[in-house]
């Protein structure tokens, strides 16, 4: 379970390439070659959204929170959170602009799709970049304590997890949660 953080960011860099794979071909007029790609991202996104819930899911089940806390301080702590929230609301947008830019392609209004693909893809691609960044700075460049805890959890559960929970963070004794 701890890999789908990982997992979640390589799917939404893979959204990322498509993405701009597809508006590359649409500029060239490859039609074919902008669905497929197009169709390939929502996929990938579609992907990341199963693996998102599932993995918050499970922290919540078994941490009681349903998010891994980001702990830095200062300038880096400012920056994570704006690109976080700034993250957050473009997600909630694409939930929208998505399923409305997909359907006016596949009932075959291209003027309606590219009045909105002109706003769904710079938000769409900012959520995805984003996501990665998020990921970056909470789990590998900034890792918390309580990180290091969840994996140490999940080793338990899996049978793998000799040696001692790490003591720095508070609650953390065995059955806390």
């Amino acid at each position: 379970m701890t890999n789908l953080p990982f997992i979640n960011a390589c799917l939404n860099g893979l959204a990322t390439v498509l993405l701009l794979a597809g508006w590359f071909m649409i500029r060239a007029g490859n039609r074919r070659g902008h669905a497929a790609c197009m169709v390939a991202a929502l996929a990938a996104s579609a992907a990341f959204l199963v693996c998102y819930l599932t993995w918050h899911g499970w922290l919540v089940q078994h941490t009681g929170k349903g998010h891994v806390p980001f702990t830095a301080e200062g300038t880096v702590r400012v920056v994570y959170f704006s690109i976080l929230l700034t993250h957050l609301v473009g997600s909630f947008s694409i939930v929208v602009l998505v399923p409305m830019t997909v359907s006016r392609a596949v009932r075959r209004n291209f003027k309606m799709h590219r009045a909105i693909a002109r706003w769904t893809l710079p938000i769409w691609l900012y959520v995805s970049v984003t996501g990665v960044v998020v990921y970056l700075m909470n789990y590998r460049w900034y890792p918390s304590s309580e990180w290091e805890r969840i994996r140490w959890l999940e080793g338990v559960e899996m049978g793998g997890g000799a040696g001692v929970m790490p003591a720095e963070v508070p609650g953390a004794a065995a059955g806390a949660n």
